[in-house]
């Protein structure tokens, strides 16, 4: 195809192209093999039904099963000698499938440049011209640069294309959930590299999700309104099921976005990871309909690096870190812990401010993650020590067992109870392929249950794994997950008790809506183990926008919120804030008859609305004989300390 056709195609209205062609396979009962690229060869027909799938869905264009079928990725599966073959058949069975237009997929080289690698500028841009000369010899109708992170790299592969043929050539990066592709650089930075390129159309892929995708092509469409833009997003965050990560997305939430996409001016739509024929039929039948403002883009678009302004206040003194949270979770009173991420520079001042707000309003702990969804941020040991230090608010240390062995694991433990760190939250810890650095080391030496009883039963005692002596013993409170609306809830039962029979002190749930997995939670366990006692901290989200809701509900992996909750978000109009936040609290009336307390996560670090939560359930708590109506304490003579 030659530019000119391409241009002046895209200008009759966006086309829909398909979406994850990997996970298509796999859904398919296709083995995870060390490469998909070579299914060309061994398994041309599941392929070719594949692309068949997507264009009977609506698909008009279909990429080739060639995204990693250059040198150096196929040079690690023993294919580097079949370059050219694999790319002309991936050109070859998408045409067969009957797709009158064909992208040659190329993506990333899985290799480093120079300064941050080994390979040099020249010899990645020779690696794609080999990959780019069999996809056009074989009859692409244009080359489609995708899922990129390296502006270098995408520099070199620009170039290639232009030295190798002259068909048209999109190209698409992929971003982290703090917008910055993985070497750092913000959609401002890459589309300005890209301004000097010979492209024919640019845009997001992947990332994480369809809201997030939508937010940096509009950025991108800013800087660079006169190229057409793609916005390809996955099925929303991946969550870890057997082994397996799992879009839950759903078909019509990822057709709305496709009218918004349309809406917003954008010339290519399509999917990622985690979309099937069935999201990308559903997104066709949204574009078929007439252009319009659909009622969630009345909406703002949420801002992934929203922060508190800098607030000041007079530090409480909860007494020695982490004895309070103990004495708090023995007591009758219900027990609010705040959720706060660690900044993404040096600076906590900001971290402080909002520890100090939470505890005016009656929070009796912050709770430290630790880089969650694998994203680089300050160790969560640092932003405890220094919420300890400047703001004299008790803290707890989330301690992920992922990425850690044995040695690392005691050695750290030490450090942060050094440290004066006291309560720690014991978790398996986001898998690192979704975050900031995939490749780094994702193994785990022991389990959370695991890591309990190391803790509870081995340094509390004064001895490590081994048996040998610490010197003085340790005091940890340790606190445990649970997934109270577990889709197998007897699995989770049986988990939970395994962590309570290695000393758990208390536990945090996943965001609730509703009172009903508690009961049923509760119920399950005492059936089959008994009373209770140990204290559930369940976990209060509040929503600020009808957007927001739509978002944790589609993308959010183990959230779920019922209809009735997200049409009262949608009916709320400009009142959204207000009533997300009632209903977080609605919701923690009911829980807190059934639980110790409250773990409530402020969206995007509002923590002003973390502290309004805490004060209204403070206030309706105060009516007589609740204490001695809700469970989950422990009973007298409990370890806790």
């Amino acid at each position: 195809m030659e530019r000119e056709s391409f241009k002046n195609l895209i200008a009759r209205g966006p086309i829909l192209g398909d979406g994850g062609t990997g996970t298509a396979l796999v859904s398919s009962g296709i083995p995870i093999l060390s490469t998909l690229d070579a299914l060309n060869l061994s398994a041309p027909e599941a392929v070719r039904d594949v692309h068949k799938r997507f264009l009977a869905a609506g698909a008009r264009f279909i990429e080739t099963n060639t995204f990693g079928a250059n040198r150096f990725k196929l040079g690690d599966h023993g294919y580097g000698r079949m370059v050219f073959k694999i790319n002309a058949l991936g050109v070859r069975i998408a045409r067969e499938a009957g797709s009158e237009l064909v992208g040659g997929s190329v993506g990333p080289l899985g290799v480093r440049l120079v300064p941050y690698g080994r390979v040099k500028a020249d010899e990645a841009r020779e690696a794609f011209m080999e990959q780019m000369a069999a996809l056009a010899e074989a009859g692409a109708d244009l080359l489609f640069i995708e899922t990129q992170t390296d502006v270098e790299e995408a520099e070199q592969a620009v170039l290639a294309a232009r030295a190798v043929c002259s068909l048209p050539v999109v190209v698409s990066f992929a971003f982290t959930r703090d917008d910055r592709t993985l070497l750092g650089d913000t959609i401002e930075t890459v589309a300005a590299r890209l301004a000097s390129l010979e492209i024919d159309a640019v845009g997001v892929n992947c990332s994480e999700g369809p809201a997030q995708v939508l937010r940096l092509t509009t950025a991108m469409r800013s800087v660079l309104p006169d190229v057409p833009s793609v916005a390809m997003p996955n099925g929303g965050q991946p969550r870890r099921l057997g082994g397996r990560l799992i879009y839950q997305a759903t078909p019509e939430y990822m057709a709305s976005y496709a009218r918004r996409f349309r809406d917003a001016g954008v010339s290519i739509i399509g999917g990622c990871c985690g979309t099937l024929p069935e999201h990308i039929q559903a997104m066709g039948a949204a574009l078929a309909a007439p252009q319009g403002a659909s009622p969630l883009q009345r909406i703002n678009v949420i801002g992934a690096a929203d922060e508190l302004p800098e607030e000041s206040g007079t530090a409480l003194s909860p007494g020695s870190p982490g004895t309070e949270f103990a004495r708090s979770l023995a007591g009758e009173d219900p027990t609010f812990v705040v959720e706060m991420n660690p900044p993404r520079s040096f600076s906590a001042s900001r971290l402080v401010a909002g520890a100090e707000t939470v505890a005016r309003a009656g929070a009796h702990a912050v709770s430290i993650a630790d880089s969650p969804m694998a994203k680089m941020r300050m160790s969560p040991w640092a932003a405890c020590h220094l919420i300890q230090q400047e703001a004299s608010v008790a803290t707890v240390l989330h301690f992920p067992t992922r990425g850690r062995n044995l040695l690392r694991i005691q050695g750290d433990l030490l450090a942060a109870y050094a440290l004066g760190i006291r309560n720690i939250f014991v978790c398996m810890g986001d898998p690192t392929s979704i975050g900031d650095y995939p490749q780094a080391a994702d193994h785990a030496d022991v389990t959370p249950s695991g890591l309990i009883g190391l803790v509870k039963q081995g340094l509390n005692s004064g001895q490590d794994r081994l048996g040998a002596s610490i010197g003085d013993a340790t005091r940890f409170v340790v606190g445990c997950a649970v997934d109270l609306a577990a889709a197998d809830l007897d699995r989770e039962v049986r988990i939970l008790h395994r962590k309570i029979v290695a000393g758990a002190d208390f536990a945090y749930s996943q965001p609730l809506f509703s009172a009903l997995p508690v009961k049923r939670f509760r119920d399950r366990y005492e059936d089959r183990f008994g009373e209770l006692h140990l204290p559930v901290l369940c976990g209060l989200l509040p929503t600020i926008s009808s957007r927001h809701a739509e978002f944790l509900h589609n993308e959010v992996p183990g959230i779920k919120i019922p209809d009735e909750i997200l049409k009262r978000m949608a009916a709320a109009g400009s009142r959204s804030e207000e009533e997300g936040l009632e209903i977080a609290a609605e919701t923690g009336r009911e829980v807190l008859f059934l639980a110790a307390g409250a773990y409530v996560m402020p969206p995007f670090g509002r923590y002003h609305l973390a502290a309004e939560l805490i004060e209204r359930l403070d206030v309706s708590l105060t009516q007589p004989g609740l204490a001695s109506a809700r469970p989950g304490r422990r009973p007298q003579g409990s370890q806790t300390p």
